[in-house]
C-alpha cells in the first residue's frame, strides 16, 4: 500500500506522444470499436490515437514513488501507453476542477463490457503467472481488454471464444 502525504496527489494527468501508431495520411474520421466500426465519426469526437497530432492525455492513479539509480520512479495504475512512451508533461489531477459532475459521454454513455471469454494456452498461461509476479492484476487486466473484443462489427465477431498462445 502506498504512502500518501498531503502534498501527493492520488491521481495525475500524462500527457504523452502516440509514438507507436503507424505514420500515414491523416484522416479526418475514423470508425470507433464502441459504434461497431462500421460509422464514420470525426476524429475530435473521439478517442482515436490517429489524429493531426500526436499528443495524447490519460488519466492515471499514483500507487507510489521511488528512487532508483538517481531518478525518480513514479508506480502509476491504470496506464494506458507503451514501453518507451515519451511523456511531455505530468499534471495533478484536480477534483474540484477536473471533475465535471454534468458531463455527458456522447455515444460512450455506458463503459465496454466484456462478452467473450479468453482462453490461454498452458505457455500463455504460464508467462502470465510469470508477468503477474511483477504487475500484481495483470493477468485480470489482458482478460477484461480480450473480451472486451475490440473487432468492428463488419468483421467476423461469430466466434465466442477465442485460444491466445505465446509464441517463441
Amino acid at each position: 500500500m502506498p504512502r500518501h502525504y498531503s502534498f501527493i496527489f492520488l491521481h495525475l494527468w500524462i500527457l504523452f506522444v502516440f509514438h507507436g501508431n503507424s505514420p500515414g495520411k491523416w484522416q479526418p474520421t475514423v470508425r470507433p470499436p464502441r459504434l461497431g466500426g462500421n460509422r464514420r465519426m470525426g476524429v475530435f469526437a473521439t478517442r482515436s490515437g490517429f489524429r493531426p497530432n500526436p499528443i495524447g492525455m490519460s488519466s492515471v492513479v499514483l500507487e507510489g514513488m521511488c528512487r532508483e539509480r538517481g531518478q525518480l520512479l513514479l508506480e502509476l495504475f491504470g496506464v494506458d501507453i507503451l514501453d518507451g512512451t515519451p511523456v511531455l508533461d505530468i499534471k495533478p489531477y484536480l477534483p474540484y476542477a477536473d471533475r465535471i459532475a454534468e458531463a455527458t459521454g456522447g455515444f460512450a454513455t455506458q463503459p465496454p463490457r466484456a462478452c467473450l471469454r479468453a482462453d490461454f494456452t498452458d505457455a500463455a498461461r504460464q508467462a502470465l503467472v510469470t508477468i503477474e509476479r511483477r504487475y500484481p492484476g495483470f493477468a485480470g487486466l489482458v482478460t477484461y481488454v480480450l473480451g472486451a473484443d475490440l473487432r468492428p462489427a463488419y468483421a467476423d465477431t461469430t466466434d465466442t471464444i477465442h485460444k491466445y498462445w505465446i509464441e517463441s
